[in-house]
Parts: structure tokens; C-alpha cells; sequence
């Protein structure tokens, strides 16, 4: 590339400067009477009056932490944990099944998809009916 070729990344044409005489017509381009028509019309987005409403939750992640229910099903129990073990949010983090944030667990459920053969011992996790027949019939607990 020589020093000829090079262009300027903008242009040096000024912005047209409209209502000020000459042969721009009638109105100057901006219509016929109403305030935008008017000298000094500036208007803020109407956006950016919604965005103001909106309530400023602190922090990273603010809406997904607490709301959110993690399913999980008898099988992937089946899969990742042996008989006799405790099941519950904390240990779920630990065998990195789900992410925990710092202080709190997420909400998790367990559901009946699936069929278990061993036995466990669940705690601080919402169950469904079925899958709390099954748990139990295999001689598990849900505390």
C-alpha cells in the first residue's frame, strides 16, 4: 500500500444545515407545523424511558439464582451414585452433576423417568409422587 492510496475513513463533507434560507423550500424538510418542526427539538428515546423503570437488582446473574428448578431423573441417579448414598444439592456440586453459587444451591427435583435397582437416601431435593414410590420401594429414603 503507497501513501496515495490511502483514503480517510470519514468524510469531510459537513452535515447540511436545513431552515436557513436559500432553496431548500417551504418547510426545509422538516414537514408542515407540530413541535418537531420547531427550533430546539430534542426528544429522549422513548427506550430509554422504559429501561429507567426497570428496578437495579445488584449483582452477577441476579435473575436466574432461586428461581430456577433443576429436574433431575431416577436414571442419571442410577448412573452417578452408588447404593446407600445421600443425595442432595450439595452433593449433586460436588460430583459437578449441576453449578452451585457461592452460599446457596440451587432448587433441584427428582422425577420418575427411569428405573432405579439401588437404594438412597435423598435430602433437601423436591421429589414427585412417583418417583417417591419408587425411591421408597426400593427400600430408599426422602427426608
Amino acid at each position: 500500500m503507497q501513501i496515495h492510496e490511502l483514503k480517510p475513513k470519514t468524510s469531510f463533507k459537513k452535515a447540511k444545515r436545513i431552515g436557513r434560507g436559500g432553496k431548500k423550500g417551504t418547510f426545509s424538510g422538516k414537514g408542515s407545523k407540530g413541535q418537531h418542526s420547531r427550533a430546539g427539538t430534542r426528544f429522549q428515546p422513548l427506550v430509554k424511558e422504559w429501561i429507567k423503570k426497570y428496578h437495579k437488582l445488584r449483582g452477577y446473574r441476579f435473575g436466574i439464582q432461586g428461581k430456577t428448578v433443576i429436574t433431575f431423573d431416577l436414571n442419571d441417579l442410577e448412573k452417578n451414585f452408588e447404593s446407600g448414598d445421600v443425595i442432595s444439592p450439595k452433593s449433586l456440586i460436588e460430583k459437578n452433576l449441576i453449578k452451585g453459587t457461592e452460599g446457596s444451591s440451587p432448587k433441584v427435583k427428582i422425577l420418575a423417568k427411569g428405573d432405579i435397582t439401588k437404594s438412597f437416601i435423598i435430602e433437601r431435593c423436591k421429589v414427585s409422587a412417583k418417583a417417591k414410590e419408587i425411591i421408597e420401594s426400593k427400600s430408599g429414603q426422602v427426608k
